[in-house]
């Protein structure tokens, strides 16, 4: 049997902010609806509510002195620790991100450089041939980055490839919407390397998919839900019931044909590593998925999740959860020589992707 290029994690790093925002401190807010009314219910009940079907009881942010391109850094840099890559050697480096550099008490995002060109400068790489640029594409945006390192890498064209996922939603999510309570930061990065094999390792199969109709703008800026707030700055806004609706139809699809185009089912899946977004939400779709192989009951030991205590850090929910579980940081998680497991994520757009990867021998 011939040998064929695959890609496959070399090394991994995570910055985790050290800001603990628990539920509680959300006690005194004023939440008002879409509609610009003040909530009616308590909140309490609002929180009682909100941790119910969410599952978040906690959440981390960033501390004033540090951006975006801040913490993507200290992932990276944990990653090349980690690898042992000499960061002049690097091909390509992509950031996924959605709003660029925000400083604490700035209403506006600074993307200009790209925040991938202050990474390669925080790593002090001087190498012109490594490529930095961004990669905006809503919360599945780190793992379409690797989806776009393994192209390059089975052409040819690269050969190690630093992907970074990283946001500071805390400083775009306005505190008079419910919904500003599940958003969170941190960052999460990778390695990806060309290695051969004769056997499927690493990366075995992906897929994309975008909808861009009706679903366009489930997630979108606008003005704060405070019927007196005057001030220019916009916030994330999300029509939640929607969302979750067309989550549940598309991305147990999706997750499917990944499975299916590396030969595969979901019964050779020791692990599913899906964006930590909702609880309720992710459970539901590990459930529809399960039934598209006509099976009732899942083990919901497949599908970790740290979103109880991390929240949703959007494109660095998943390089998060992956570096835990790989440095031994997770309890009760490991990967061992043959893990096969499948990388989810959906987010604004809508996009929604999934990479079916095998755990190479060490």
């Amino acid at each position: 049997m011939n040998k064929q290029i695959y890609s496959i994690i070399i090394g991994s790093g995570s910055y985790i902010p050290t800001h603990v925002v628990p539920n509680a401190d959300f006690i005194n807010n004023e939440f008002y609806g879409p509609d610009g009314l003040k909530l009616t219910k308590s909140n309490q009940v609002i929180i009682d509510q909100f941790e119910q079907i969410t599952g978040i009881q906690e959440r981390r942010y960033v501390t004033d002195d540090l951006l975006t391109s801040d913490i993507a850094s200290l992932a990276a840099k944990e990653a090349l620790i980690v690898s042992g890559v000499d960061p002049e050697t690097l091909d390509y480096i992509i950031v996924a991100h959605n709003f660029g550099d925000v400083t604490a008490g700035n209403s506006y995002t600074d993307m200009v450089p790209a925040l991938a060109s202050r990474v390669k400068n925080q790593l002090g790489i001087t190498n012109p041939d490594t490529v930095a640029y961004d990669l905006p594409f809503g919360c599945a945006g780190w793992l379409q980055g690797v989806i776009q390192a393994d192209g390059y890498i089975r052409s040819g064209d690269a050969k190690k490839v630093l992907i970074i996922g990283a946001e500071t939603l805390s400083r775009i999510c306005d505190p008079h919407d419910r919904d500003s309570m599940i958003y969170a930061d941190g960052a999460g990065a990778v390695i990806l390397a060309a290695t051969e094999s004769e056997e499927p390792v690493g990366i075995i199969s992906h897929t994309t998919k975008s909808y861009a109709n009706e679903l366009t703008y489930v997630l979108k800026m606008c003005k704060s839900a405070h019927p007196e707030y005057t001030g220019d700055r916009l916030f994330l806004k999300m029509q939640g019931r929607k969302l979750y609706e067309h989550v549940l139809k598309i991305v147990p699809g999706v997750i499917k044909e990944c499975i299916t185009k590396a030969g595969l089912s979901i019964e050779d899946m020791d692990k599913l590593l899906i964006h930590q977004a909702n609880n309720k939400m992710d459970e539901a779709v590990l459930k529809q998925l399960y039934e598209l192989y006509d099976i009732k009951s899942p083990s919901t030991d497949i599908m970790p999740m740290t979103i109880s205590w991390l929240g949703n850090s959007s494109v660095a929910t998943l390089p998060t959860l992956y570096d835990l579980i790989e440095r031994n940081k997770f309890e009760g998680q490991e990967f061992t020589a043959g893990t096969m497991m499948v990388f989810a994520a959906v987010g604004a757009g809508v996009n929604v992707n999934a990479v079916v990867y095998k755990i190479p021998a060490k």
